[in-house]
């Protein structure tokens, strides 16, 4: 029976999470399966293998054929590395233990590589981090620049108004104060031109006393 090794999709839409999973070939992809031997989430940076070493190498020595990507995963597990090594001691190029010396120092490479990559990968994040916290002090320094000048802008039609009112207050009291003034003077001016009233003429003297009566006949 050919074998594959293969991923089994799991989790949901927007966020895949696979099984690693011997089958038979002819089986379904997310069919049924012989043996479960790890898992995979790409959801991460880098991504996160918990793979079942022994059990991979011991298939991939049994000549199970791995899919691209899983292919992919065991190289970077070491899977392939120990494979080749272990051919290394059936041609008598080296021994069981030199062996183990050369995969241990191989996967404490590896392990520095993975740490400098997370790191690498945590100091990205602060990167973006701080760009975003700097593009929003911007966009908030902006907003503030926008509402002070509409606030100056206001304040200063505000201020503009009330002088132009106080001026026409000013204006509408002077010309009342004029037309008061101009009330005056002409006022003045008809009393002056009135004749002036005649004195009172002085009373006739009293009339002359009346004739002495003639003498009365005898």
């Amino acid at each position: 029976m050919a074998t594959r090794i293969r991923l089994q999709r799991r989790g949901h839409k927007g966020h895949a999470f696979y099984s690693i999973v011997i089958a038979d070939s002819r089986a379904p992809r997310d069919g049924k399966f012989i043996e479960k031997i790890g898992t995979y989430d790409p959801n991460t940076n880098p991504a996160t293998v918990d793979l079942n070493f022994d059990s991979a190498l011991d298939w991939v020595l049994k000549g199970a054929q791995p899919s691209d990507t899983v292919k992919n995963i065991l190289s970077r597990e070491g899977v392939y590395m120990k494979k080749h090594l272990l051919g290394g001691v059936k041609k008598g190029a080296f021994d069981e233990a030199a062996v183990e010396t050369k995969f241990n120092a191989w996967k404490e490479e590896k392990a520095r590589k993975l740490s400098d990559a997370k790191m690498k990968a945590i100091d990205a994040k602060k990167e973006i981090a701080n760009v975003r916290l700097e593009a929003e002090k911007k966009v908030n320094e902006a907003k503030a620049k926008v509402l002070a000048e509409k606030k100056a802008a206001e304040d200063a039609a505000k201020a503009a108004k009330e002088a132009e009112q106080a001026k026409a207050a000013a204006e509408a009291a002077a010309a009342q104060e004029k037309a008061a003034e101009e009330i005056k003077a002409e006022q003045a001016k008809t009393e002056e031109a009135a004749p002036a009233p005649e004195a009172e003429a002085p009373k006739a003297e009293e009339a002359a006393p009346a004739a002495e009566e003639a003498p009365k006949a005898e």
